[in-house]
């Protein structure tokens, strides 16, 4: 039997736009019957959009430095990402790997760190709190990256470090912009640059 025919990179963006997109709509509803609109929490300022900037890049040092750890449970994750996220993603343009990311980071820091975090950091209250809803939503977002173990826990720790520089700035855009901006190069580096040069030393 042959194998299923990967989607086209337009397909692709409209699937990114549809879940990620429904990501930030239950964040919305969820938010609106909380009474916590995570909207209220995104002001758009060049401050916070700069801490997004800054956030963003010890997250790319640590892919990069993860990619190189000759770790099993490491080494198996990085086969996993070359055999099934590199071709999918291969034909995708510069423009088309940016929508995706934009889109990763606003839907799902719109949930999880919009809602899931702000909310139960209300519940508990104080400088306790703000922790109780970091770590919440942080192993709520590892929970929902399930590609292996190795990857769920990695995905679990950003979500500790995006949530805690929602805290530290009190502006949703931060976060946002680190999560865009990370999902942005890894992805470029991964498909454009990395894949590449597995290419070559394959052929």
């Amino acid at each position: 039997m042959e194998d299923e025919p990967l989607p086209s990179p337009p397909q692709l963006v409209l699937m990114a736009v549809a879940v990620e997109g429904g990501l930030g709509l239950l964040a919305v509803g969820l938010g609106a019957w909380l009474e916590r609109p995570p909207w209220a929490m995104i002001r758009w300022n060049w401050e916070g959009a700069a801490w997004g900037l800054a956030g963003g890049l010890p997250l790319v040092a640590g892919l990069l430095a993860l990619v190189r750890l000759p770790l099993r449970p490491l080494v198996k994750l990085v086969r996993i990402v070359d055999e099934l996220v590199v071709p999918l993603f291969r034909e995708c343009r510069v423009v088309e790997l940016a929508i995706i990311a934009a889109m990763a980071g606003l839907g799902e820091e719109m949930l999880f760190r919009g809602v899931v975090q702000a909310t139960i950091a209300e519940w508990f209250g104080g400088g306790a709190g703000n922790w109780v809803g970091i770590v919440a939503a942080a192993l709520l977002f590892g929970l929902l990256h399930p590609i292996t173990t190795s990857y769920a826990v990695i995905a679990g720790v950003i979500g500790v470090y995006l949530g805690w520089l929602f805290a530290a700035t009190d502006n949703l855009l931060a976060p946002i912009v680190a999560h865009g901006l990370y999902d942005f190069i890894a992805l470029v580096y991964l498909v454009r640059w990395r894949g590449k040069s597995s290419d070559a030393y394959h052929d």
